[in-house]
């Protein structure tokens, strides 16, 4: 018995013991800075999982890669053997699958208002541009010799500012990076409040962050709001086929929400549905980040390029809505343009507190949700753009 316990205090590294601070670290920061806890917290407990040695719970081949989880008929044994772990198993047929991405995005189909986005479709244009960030840092990346070009791609997508396509390409392109892509993605979209601001300023001056718009938008009718996701989805399967699993998923979501007669469907999609999927992400996700494969210069390149993909991709708004207002009679505030990275809803309220700095009359809440949600739409579609031209 204590040669075991001599044995487990033996086996733990140093990084396994920073690893332990960094999983404690997101653990205090989920709960005492309320940091996406949702998923900070089963992230840091699963590092905890696989960084205590003899745990069992993630088994790694010498490769770095989790343990290949055998057919059905063996998985008990397997198990029972000391093979593979529980968290193994979920991976595979959770992440690797692909299936547990692609239904969380189904619940926040089932939770997203796309009313804004459709009363003004300009949010479109603002969406796609802040896509800018995802190429930018997708170029600097492959360019820097550290990252292959399925890599690449990956890390370039955390500028979109969206979980599930972050998770869902990575998984398809890149698992070996799942674990710090995946913490690094969701980790910056709680701080955008941070992030923003200085971009924000630097672009845009005082007096066109003043530009008053009024609050209200147009009505939107039951039958766009029916029609807006069945179109959406067409017109996306049509032109980016690669698409079709997430923008499909997404738009089926938002379908169950505005008919108004699945209403049970709905609330149960974006209720405890997506809350047991997205504590499953967390804890398989950190439980992807043992020592020997978190500890890497490539971490820190992912954390850096983080930061250029969301200042490029807020740039990247902004200069569309300011270019719009060349050509608009009706001048719109470009703050909004810099909510097009979808962090949902964090970017929105940077724009309206702005927004208010700049202008106490002003309201732009409402008008940033439509880039907000358009944005998440746009990183569906580049996800699938990636998938088509690297798988």
């Amino acid at each position: 018995m204590f040669g075991l316990y001599e044995t487990a205090f033996g086996s733990l590294t140093w990084g396994n013991i920073l690893m332990l601070l960094i999983g404690g670290l997101l653990i205090y920061l989920g709960i005492a800075k309320k940091m996406e806890p949702i998923l900070l917290i089963p992230i840091g407990f699963g590092i905890f999982a696989v960084n205590l040695p003899l745990g069992g719970l993630m088994i790694y081949t010498p490769a770095g890669f989790p343990a290949e989880v055998p057919t059905l008929g063996g998985l008990i044994e397997a198990i029972g053997e000391g093979k593979i772990g529980l968290l193994n198993v979920l991976y595979t047929y959770g992440i690797e699958s692909e299936v547990i991405p692609l239904l969380i995005f189904l619940g926040v189909g089932a939770m997203t208002d796309f009313r804004p986005t459709i009363a003004r479709p300009i949010s479109f244009l603002f969406g796609a541009s802040a896509q800018l960030g995802v190429f930018i840092v997708f170029m600097i990346a492959y360019l820097s010799g550290m990252f292959t070009v399925n890599e690449a791609a990956c890390v370039g997508i955390i500028g979109g500012s969206d979980g599930p396509p972050t998770v869902y390409l990575t998984a398809a392109l890149a698992p070996r990076l799942l674990g710090p892509i995946t913490l690094v993605a969701y980790s910056y979209m709680s701080l955008v409040p941070i992030l923003q601001p200085p971009v924000i300023k630097l672009l845009t001056t005082k007096k066109e962050r003043a530009i008053y718009m009024k609050p209200q938008l147009r009505q939107v009718s039951k039958l766009e709001e029916i029609i807006f996701p069945i179109m959406i989805f067409i017109v996306s399967a049509l032109l980016v086929p690669k698409s079709v699993p997430l923008i499909g998923m997404f738009m089926f979501g938002n379908l169950l929400r505005a008919s108004g007669v699945t209403d049970r469907l709905a609330q149960s999609a974006g209720g405890v549905f997506i809350d047991v999927l997205t504590f499953l992400l967390g804890i398989i996700v950190g439980a992807l980040m043992p020592a020997e494969v978190f500890l890497r210069p490539q971490t820190l390149a992912i954390i850096g390029l983080a930061i250029v993909a969301f200042a490029f991709g807020t740039a990247g708004g902004l200069w569309a809505a300011k270019f719009a207002n060349l050509f608009l009679k009706e001048k719109i505030n470009p703050l909004i343009g810099a909510s097009g990275v979808s962090a949902i809803p964090m970017s929105a309220r940077v724009v309206q507190k702005m927004g208010q700095e700049a202008n106490p009359r002003n309201f732009l809440l409402m008008h940033a949700m439509g880039p907000n949600m358009a944005g998440a739409v746009a990183t569906s579609v580049v996800a699938g753009i990636f998938l088509g031209m690297l798988m």
